[in-house]
């Protein structure tokens, strides 16, 4: 039954990640899964509760990920590196989970969303704090913190779009760019008059 449960889910992830999850049909994830369409609900209540436990457990596996990664730093800025690129290798190697939950949070239950997005409160949180830690220390710019992680952030998910893992750079040396792009910025940053847009 569980490995039904994970090959469910598993085809459901190619396939949102392939036709979206709106245009993939719960008939396309049972042919898929090679199972009748009824046989479906016995694993999961809907489609939309399939949304949801992809994009659970791949912030569930985010956020352990991140942590794991800063047991094994020390200092501020060793624990923003393994941060960032914690954060990259992620969303590089888990692809396609990652640009289904960055893409298809429209198609969960108002319930569900605020799941979602209160676990990504929680994960934010921590690159916040990290860059806190750097700006009272000193090794960072002063910055406005928030802002400023949510920019970060949106620039490490990104390359869940348009990574090939067939190109020209591994998930590490693509890591290594974003690293140093991101600790140089931090550095060097400085806030000047605001201009108008």
């Amino acid at each position: 039954m569980a490995d039904m449960k994970a090959t469910i889910k598993s085809v459901s992830i190619d396939l949102f990640f392939k036709k979206g999850y709106f245009a993939t049909s719960i008939s396309d994830i049972a042919r898929g899964s090679g199972i009748q369409k009824a046989s479906i609900y016995y694993h999961y209540d809907s489609k939309a509760e399939l949304l949801f436990q992809i994009l659970k457990s791949t912030m569930d596996d985010l956020t352990t990920t991140l942590k794991q990664h800063l047991t094994a730093a020390e200092g501020t800025e060793q624990r923003i590196r393994a941060a960032v690129r914690g954060h990259v290798c992620f969303h590089l190697e888990r692809q396609k989970e990652n640009f289904i939950a960055n893409s298809e949070l429209r198609g969960l239950i108002a319930e569900h969303y605020r799941a979602i997005v209160n676990m990504r409160d929680e994960y934010e949180s921590i690159f916040q704090e990290l860059i806190r830690q750097g700006t009272e220390e000193g090794l960072f710019a002063d910055v406005d913190i928030k802002i400023l992680s949510y920019a970060i952030l949106t620039l490490c998910t990104a390359g869940a779009t348009w990574y090939d893992p067939n190109g020209r750079l591994t998930v590490n040396e693509i890591a290594d760019i974003y690293e140093n792009f991101i600790i140089s910025g931090l550095k060097q940053g400085r806030l000047s008059a605001p201009a108008s847009c």
